[in-house]
């Protein structure tokens, strides 16, 4: 059942649910170079073709001995002939016999017959040899990177729908990938409305606000790697509303718009969508931020957030980027909280959840506390720009004072 035919207020939590059952992943997938994959999403599981590493390797700069049997209760040999030298990169020719060693670097293959690096600190070079310190504490496999150790041939290094970050690369580049398989970029029309609209660096006219909401969201979306196109301050006329809506989805996978979702009388995208296909207005229980379009025009979805700057960024980050991660192929999973000790009195009244703005910091104790960034307007944005966190409060929860624990979403990749 749709949450939004409940009557009251949707919890957070069932709209994203409901959302989320609601939208197809994107599956075209492109061939993308691995230079230019950190934060593109995989479109297939990745299958290591080797292993990591390659053959046993030493751990360390020393040398790769042959003690023979390391049997308890025989005197272990401790004066090893050296036999050459193997560095990285290189492959001793040869097998080492018991009481042979050769000099070895980090990560140069362990010679045949070795079996296991002595750390070149408990050595001394003498005439007769390689004197090792402490024979009897010599163990089979001390010191040696086994193959396949990391990674194993055949192995799913990556799952698709993962979102690949520095890490990754560096995985995928550990096992040969030079070229990856991932889902192609989102394409998302941001429009906004409101005939108040100036772009800035224009003259403001009395009565007119500088636009501000395509800056505020825009960039969110470019760190999702998504190719927005912008159209900004359609005029509030049903006409124009619904020719911008007809344009955007031609060509786009979702359509956003800031604004004209409410119930005012010049509040016209609600018409224009269900006038060219189908929507649902939701009351969400959550501040800032109440009301949010959700639905479709032929294949191409809608997400209508409010029209202030800051419930405009809160509903995007909350509902419209779990939508957004899950139509661009990406597995989606919770944010983190972590609980935190309010240093002020924070004012809540029951019934919304609310993402109060906040800076959170970790005290010598170890110990996080937080605070708010001070009025929270939703159209203070500045308390966006001050905060490192969203304090987020129960929807049942009212007032706040000293002391007390709350949860805090410290603000992510998409935020920072």
């Amino acid at each position: 059942m749709n949450p939004c035919d409940k009557p009251g207020l949707t919890p957070v939590n069932e709209a994203i649910e409901y959302l989320l059952s609601q939208v197809a992943s994107v599956t075209e997938g492109e061939l993308c170079p691995l230079e230019h994959a950190c934060g593109r999403v995989l479109a297939e599981d990745v299958i290591s073709p080797v292993n990591v590493p390659p053959a046993d390797n030493s751990a360390m700069d020393g040398y790769a001995v042959n003690p023979g049997k390391l049997e308890s209760g025989r005197t272990p040999i401790g004066l090893f002939r050296q036999r050459g030298i193997v560095l990285a990169g290189e492959v001793f020719e040869g097998v080492l016999s018991a009481g042979e060693c050769v000099r070895i670097m980090t990560g140069a293959v362990v010679p045949d017959g070795a079996k296991l690096v002595v750390m070149q600190e408990n050595t001394e070079v003498v005439d007769a040899g390689v004197r090792v310190d402490n024979p009897e504490s010599l163990r089979d496999g001390d010191n040696i990177r086994r193959a396949g150790e990391d990674i194993r041939h055949g192995d799913v290094v990556l799952n698709a729908g993962r979102r690949l970050t520095p890490a990754d690369c560096g995985l995928l580049a550990s096992i040969g990938i030079a070229d990856v398989l991932v889902v192609r970029p989102l394409r998302v029309s941001l429009l906004t409305t409101g005939d108040e609209l100036i772009a800035p660096g224009n003259d403001l006219p009395a009565g007119k606000i500088y636009e501000s909401n395509s800056f505020v969201l825009r960039p969110v979306l470019n760190r999702l790697g998504a190719e927005v196109s912008l159209v900004t301050a359609v005029s509030d006329t049903l006409e124009a509303i619904q020719e911008a809506l007809e344009t955007a989805a031609a060509d786009a996978d979702i359509i956003i718009t800031s604004g004209g979702v409410s119930v005012g009388e010049a509040d016209f995208t609600r018409t224009a969508v269900e006038a060219l296909g189908q929507l649902d207005l939701w009351k969400l229980a959550m501040k800032p931020g109440k009301p949010l379009a959700f639905g479709r025009i032929g294949k191409t979805l809608f997400l209508g957030l409010p029209g202030n700057p800051v419930s405009a960024l809160v509903t995007l980050h909350q509902i419209g980027l779990p939508v957004l991660r899950s139509l661009a192929g990406e597995i989606v999973t919770p944010p983190i909280r972590i609980p935190a000790i309010a240093s002020e009195r924070l004012k809540k009244r029951p019934g919304r959840a609310d993402y109060q703005r906040g800076v959170a910091e970790l005290h010598d104790a170890g110990q996080w506390q937080v605070r708010s960034t001070g009025l929270q307007g939703s159209g203070i944005l500045s308390s966006v720009s001050k905060a490192n966190c969203f304090i987020v409060l129960e929807q049942e929860r009212g007032h706040v004072e000293p002391g007390e624990t709350v949860m805090v979403e410290m603000f992510d990749q998409w935020l920072s």
